[in-house]
């Protein structure tokens, strides 16, 4: 297996804090070996906000990403922060309800704030983002998300969160399939 270099990035408030430790949890629950690092403004919704995670089958002896198999950008701060971290191989996704100005490298262009907020909770388009790496990458088992989501969230909210995993899952499936329609510039 591949050693993942990843960041789950945006805005304080958009739940990535809450997408690494799910991812993490996942990782575990498939044996693999994991480190996860977090940062956020001081702002409590807004400032800037990232989950850093490698995920290995083997031991990790450095803790930090390097460069990025895997970005996740949610908001235009972190995509123009972040996508220069990317491996020339990585996977950029950003969220094309908040990133207007997408860079001129290949990317997968997704409306996950739009998605959640349609099936009912904008706050939930973290879960729907990390269904779609999921789908796309195969970093960890769907079930094993499943499993993190069902041991992390809150039991009245579990039902919308496992909708929209589904819902994220579906289109990383779509995208993988069909990569070179949605793979863009």
């Amino acid at each position: 297996m591949k050693r993942y270099h990843i960041c789950l990035s945006g805005s304080g408030g958009q739940g990535l804090i809450l997408a690494g430790v799910l991812l993490a949890h996942a990782a575990v629950s498939d044996g693999k070996c994991v480190t996860m690092t977090s940062s956020y403004g001081p702002e409590a919704r807004g400032g800037a906000s990232r989950s850093s995670l490698v995920i290995s089958e083997k031991p990790i002896d450095y803790p930090l990403p390097c460069r990025l198999d895997v970005l996740l950008t949610m908001n235009q701060e972190s995509c123009n922060r972040y996508a220069s971290h990317l491996k020339e191989d990585g996977i950029l996704i950003v969220d094309s309800t908040r990133v207007i100005h997408q860079p001129p490298i290949r990317h997968y262009s997704v409306p996950f704030t739009s998605m959640a907020s349609q099936a009912g909770a904008v706050l939930a388009a973290n879960v729907t983002a990390l269904g779609t790496i999921i789908g796309l990458t195969g970093i960890v088992r769907p079930a094993s998300l499943e499993i993190a989501l069902r041991a992390r969230i809150k039991e009245e909210m579990l039902p919308l969160n496992e909708k929209l995993l589904k819902l994220g899952l579906k289109e990383g499936r779509k995208l993988k399939s069909h990569s070179n329609e949605y793979y863009t510039y």
